[in-house]
């Protein structure tokens, strides 16, 4: 029998990923207490303004000066997928569209033609820590629909279907399902130009939680999928017959069953599968395209349009701080959802 082990490699701060899939971000950021502006209530000396990625006190500013985040940004030909495990993000974008989402709470957001959105992070408790904790992944879009119209839906945490998995030893080993189906249980439908909204691409993004010393089963696939396991909380796993540390990547065979234990304390996993777009892909930071002659068209067509501009007062917005979780959409559609994430 094969090994179902193709490849395995050591995570970094941004996760490399396997076609469709661009690239895969965790942040994990513990955030003090928050002030008055939703910002950190302590000093920022020796952090560098605009750009602090430096883990500083265990948490970063990344692109925010006063408030964590990446402020008002352009993205052009892909897709973000956020997903919020802790904390809070405040959403705007050039089409006029906000919210706040959290704790559970994951936002899909199609790119398309061009759009500009800022992440901020909120830090809305003043008498206690804010702790963050957030995967960005990034999905190509295929050519066919590279110029498609921006678009985002939320799937809110009280609506992300769940999975469950009986161990051997009778501890359950639970999955939130973001995209594809496991274990019987199918995903929310993602936007309609997604590499992930026609079944035959077989695209899953799941989070995997297993107990100490359980054990589960990744369902064979369709052959000639890219599947990717990243290993991110834990101590140790056996993956097959291979004993795994944390902080690892693991490329399988996507038509094996492939047994999974924690060998160590508790694990968590994220799995990124889809099939490969198989397109040529040239990406110069936020722009993902097909070709550098289409990565200089898109830096041509922000310099003119900034893509529908920016309608908010500045790039760094967050929301009224007793905003609950909520969802305003470019046509006006408002959703908003009972109760405050993360109080």
């Amino acid at each position: 029998m094969n090994n179902p082990i193709l490849r395995i490699r050591p995570l970094g701060f941004q996760w490399a990923t396997l076609d469709p899939f661009i690239f895969c971000v965790h942040h994990n950021d513990r955030f003090p207490k928050g002030n008055a502006q939703q910002g950190p209530a302590v000093s920022l000396n020796g952090r560098q303004k605009g750009s602090d990625f430096s883990g500083k006190d265990g948490w970063s500013m990344y692109h925010g000066d006063a408030i964590p985040g990446f402020p008002g940004h352009p993205h052009k030909g892909f897709e973000t997928i956020t997903v919020v495990r802790k904390g809070l993000v405040d959403h705007t974008d050039s089409m006029g569209a906000s919210g706040r989402y959290g704790d559970g709470d994951v936002q899909w957001m199609t790119a398309g033609k061009g759009v500009q959105h800022a992440e901020m992070f909120p830090l809305v408790h003043e008498e206690k820590e804010n702790p963050m904790e957030l995967f960005q992944i990034w999905l190509n879009l295929p050519a066919k629909h590279k110029h498609a119209d921006p678009h985002y839906i939320m799937f809110w945490k009280e609506k992300l279907p769940h999975a469950e998995y009986v161990s051997p030893n009778g501890a359950k080993v639970k999955a939130e399902i973001i995209a594809g189906d496991l274990w019987g249980v199918r995903a929310l439908n993602p936007p309609p130009k997604s590499w992930a909204a026609e079944s035959v691409n077989a695209v899953a993004i799941w989070i995997i939680h297993c107990p100490a010393g359980a054990s589960f089963k990744l369902p064979a696939a369709a052959k000639g999928l890219n599947r990717g396991l990243y290993f991110y909380e834990g101590k140790q796993a056996k993956i097959a017959d291979s004993e795994i540390g944390v902080g690892h990547a693991v490329d399988l065979l996507s038509e094996s069953e492939i047994l999974i234990t924690s060998t160590g304390p508790d694990a968590a996993f994220l799995l990124l599968q889809g099939k490969p777009i198989a397109e040529p892909t040239i990406q110069y930071g936020p722009f993902v395209m097909n070709t550098e002659a289409e990565i200089q068209q898109a830096f041509a067509e922000y310099r003119k349009t900034q893509f529908g501009g920016w309608p908010w007062p500045k790039y760094e917005m967050v929301h009224e701080k007793s905003a609950g979780r909520f969802a305003k959409y470019a046509d006006g559609k408002t959703e908003k959802q009972i109760g405050r994430a993360h109080v």
